[in-house]
């Protein structure tokens, strides 16, 4: 077996997530999937808390590397299609939306998140309503993607019901930008 490394039982770790969900995830079942002690884990992760923040920021590389908004972007238009994005990105994962519930931004992400409210700002929306519209939806995102992965809702088509909140949300938001 190759040597046991940081990337490799997160790697591991997610497709355990894919296969069983985030109630049976454990320790005991990675460990035994990656043919090492329980113990061993514990180098990388000193608990399963640990781990999940891990999963939950591998989990989310797909809408980390999706582009920043440049100067000549319609806010708008950027905004609405960062949101689907992120949505997109939390459907790619089984329980993709409540492993990352909680989860909040570092490093390069927080980076990444300050420069959207930048641009934002820099669009004339009001410092405070970008604040408040960037953690509603990602609120809103979150709470929608939980809710379809656990088919809370059967013969929805999400992705049009997505799309309608958002614009609600979009819309509220231009109404200040006109104020």
């Amino acid at each position: 077996m190759a040597k046991l490394n940081r990337d490799s039982v997160i790697a591991e770790a997610l497709d355990l997530l894919d296969e069983v969900g985030l109630d049976a995830v454990s320790t005991r079942q990675l460990a035994r999937r990656l043919g090492v002690e329980q113990p061993s884990l514990y180098w990388h992760f000193h608990k399963k808390e640990d781990l999940l923040s891990a999963m939950a920021e591998a989990a989310m590389a797909p809408h980390a590397a999706a582009p920043l908004p440049a100067p000549s972007d319609d806010w708008r238009n950027w905004f609405a299609e960062n949101t689907r994005s992120f949505r997109r990105t939390l459907l790619l994962r089984r329980d993709g939306a409540r492993l990352h519930a909680g989860s909040m931004p570092a490093g390069k992400d927080l980076d990444r998140a300050l420069q959207k409210y930048e641009f934002l700002v820099a669009a004339g929306l009001p410092e405070p309503d970008v604040r408040t519209a960037m953690l509603a939806t990602s609120r809103y995102t979150v709470g929608s993607v939980l809710e379809e992965q656990a088919n809370a809702a059967p013969g929805t088509d999400h992705e049009p019901a997505f799309d309608a909140g958002l614009a609600l949300i979009l819309d509220g938001l231009a109404l200040k930008l006109r104020a």
